[in-house]
């Protein structure tokens, strides 16, 4: 649970980045790196899985890339989303939806990730720089210093788990605004 506290406490801190007037990234995000470090993982999970990952590009959100592995790719035949934040190198792996399962572990234990394809990814996303944040604590209320915490009327967010409905953690760093 330490290491949760150290990933709730990176989030808060990138969460108080300066930036515009929008929440989709920081001040100084650099679209070219990023899509050059998702490029790159979609050719790595594509050599890594022998066939073809494919990288989806997004916008008005605050995630700009997202590799998908179909689910044919993979040893427990079910479809793998990584997406990755525009703040501070976060990844989110989901197997196959956001709240399917609250982490890796629980995905390995319910047969929908197979022990070698975790490595797979993990190790791609590792060797890229990328910290991969478990579902379970972005699907935790948010609490941050953005309009997002703030109960605005008519603004509708996306999110997943117990607080469906509510801003997230996930909201903030993995989904559209």
């Amino acid at each position: 649970m330490r290491d949760d506290q150290q990933i709730l406490d990176l989030l808060r801190s990138l969460d108080r980045l300066p930036g515009p007037d929008h929440t989709e990234f920081p001040d100084g995000f650099d679209y070219q790196e990023a899509e050059a470090r998702a490029a790159a993982l979609s050719e790595r999970l594509s050599d890594e899985f022998a066939g073809p990952c494919s990288l989806d590009v997004t916008q008005d959100a605050s995630y700009y890339f997202m590799v998908s592995v179909p689910a044919a790719l993979t040893e427990a035949g079910v479809s793998l989303g990584i997406r990755l934040s525009n703040y501070g190198r976060l990844a989110a792996v989901t197997t196959p939806l956001p709240d399917s399962h609250a982490d890796l572990d629980d995905a390995v234990a319910d047969g929908a990730l197979s022990a070698v394809d975790r490595r797979r990814v993990e190790t791609a996303l590792a060797e890229l720089g990328c910290r991969i944040v478990p579902l379970r604590l972005l699907h935790l209320r948010y609490d941050g210093v953005t309009w997002l915490a703030d109960d605005v009327p008519g603004a509708s967010v996306l999110s997943y788990g117990p607080y469906a409905g509510e801003a997230t953690w996930w909201t903030r760093f993995f989904e559209h605004l």
